[in-house]
């Protein structure tokens, strides 16, 4: 199985939903995944999603399956103490570099002041999603790893979200510290990323990442990218 992770389009985040650009870009999308056979077409929940993966679904004639478990992360204070940069994760993980702290200290979510803020629920909340998304799929979590449990798994999928969301998906995938990912891999509006998984059943895999943030498809169509997304 080959899966899609697509970042919606350019947001009026305002309204939640695709400015004029990011409509060009979802278009543009589309066109770029024409070719990959995509037999299931899944996304967040919200607006700027949904409105992105219209165009690739449409493509293949497919109904868009929505997926609550991979709207957009949270990171609001949990105690009503301001956190630096508003709790940006992002910008919060250019601090600890800028303070040499490690990122792939894997109890992270213990330390100030992720264990201050909601992104230490939404990380359970998308983890855990993304692991029962891939049991239905075929793909049992076993451990740091993933069994082949079902028989249709020769097939390509795509899933629209959301820059945090998206990083937590595939940081728990990889087993990567959120910090991390955070850190070292950040997606462009409708960038696509693809993960291939193998279809042998009763095989433990792991994930391979076989593309990583294309968004060639935009070219000539890019905004200023922005985190808070």
């Amino acid at each position: 199985m080959k899966i899609y992770f697509v970042r919606h389009g350019h947001p009026d985040y305002k309204n939640d939903c695709l400015t004029e650009l990011g409509h060009k870009q979802a278009q543009a999308a589309a066109e770029r995944l024409a070719d990959s056979k995509i037999s299931e077409v899944y996304s967040s929940t919200k607006g700027r999603a949904m409105e992105t993966a219209e165009y690739t679904a449409k493509k293949f004639d497919l109904e868009v399956v929505p997926c609550d478990f991979i709207r957009e992360i949270g990171w609001k204070s949990t105690d009503g103490e301001p956190i630096a940069e508003n709790g940006h994760p992002w910008r919060i993980t250019d601090l600890w570099v800028a303070e040499a702290k490690s990122l792939k200290d894997e109890d992270w979510r213990a330390k100030d002041p992720f264990c201050r803020s909601v992104v230490v629920d939404y990380d359970k909340i998308v983890s855990d999603g993304i692991d029962e998304w891939l049991e239905k799929l075929g793909y049992k979590r076993e451990g740091e790893y993933y069994r082949v449990i079902g028989e249709n798994t020769n097939k390509n999928v795509a899933i629209f979200s959301h820059g945090g969301s998206s990083s937590v998906a595939l940081a728990h995938m990889f087993n990567i510290p959120l910090p991390q990912f955070f850190g070292a891999f950040r997606l462009g509006f409708t960038a696509i990323t693809v993960v291939k998984l193998p279809d042998t059943v009763g095989e433990l895999c792991s994930p391979q990442l076989r593309l990583f943030n294309d968004v060639a498809h935009i070219d000539g169509l890019k905004a200023e990218n922005v985190f808070d997304n």
